[in-house]
């Protein structure tokens, strides 16, 4: 136990979350730095000593966000079934409403930021596209290993099934289920034989 007069120990991992929490459930552009005081449990000057301005922070949780929350592709299966789990653990992190906002962060946080916030835009945007070059590497390791035929477009596939996937957190937001999303999930891999030919 603490001496009686010490402050608590300032918990960095916990505050983050907290920050995160916040950034995602209201956005960049709808939350303030007391917002986010608030919620970390520490005043202002803390704040800024900590982690820098809003931006810097932000930047910080989305971090943090893809630590806990973000989805890798299952190894030692097809690169269908490395498609199709990757939908579906989305699809179920998005609706799981017990512990976090609906919906992905990297997806939801700054589709309403103004040019004044545009480099947090970009940013989220440049995220999006990473997670889209990890759905590339995968899709072409399956055309090494046979899954896919070679003469595939592997932009069309990118495109689609990340449409898919940015697609599953907005419905996530508006209140759809699990299993809701996982119909759509069966039809978009339904639609995986159109890009065979």
């Amino acid at each position: 136990m603490s001496p009686r007069g010490r402050p608590r120990a300032f918990d960095r991992d916990a505050a983050l979350d907290a920050a995160m929490y916040v950034f995602w459930e209201r956005g960049y552009e709808g939350t303030s730095m007391a917002d986010l005081a608030a919620a970390m449990g520490i005043n202002s000057p803390s704040l800024y000593a900590a982690f820098g301005g809003k931006e810097s922070l932000f930047h910080a949780a989305v971090e943090r966000y893809g630590q806990r929350y973000g989805q890798e592709f299952p190894d030692r299966v097809t690169a269908r079934e490395a498609v199709a789990a990757w939908l579906g653990s989305s699809a179920k992190a998005f609706t799981d409403r017990s512990a976090h906002p609906p919906g992905c962060m990297i997806v939801l946080a700054g589709v309403n930021c103004t040019q004044q916030n545009r480099r947090v835009r970009e940013f989220l945007a440049e995220k999006r596209r990473n997670n889209l070059e990890k759905l590339r590497a995968r899709l072409a390791r399956g055309v090494l290993d046979g899954d896919i035929p070679e003469n595939v477009d592997l932009d069309r596939m990118v495109t689609f099934y990340g449409t898919v996937l940015h697609g599953l957190s907005i419905q996530a937001l508006d209140g759809a289920t699990e299993r809701g999303l996982a119909e759509v999930i069966d039809v978009a891999m339904a639609s995986w034989k159109i890009f065979q030919v």
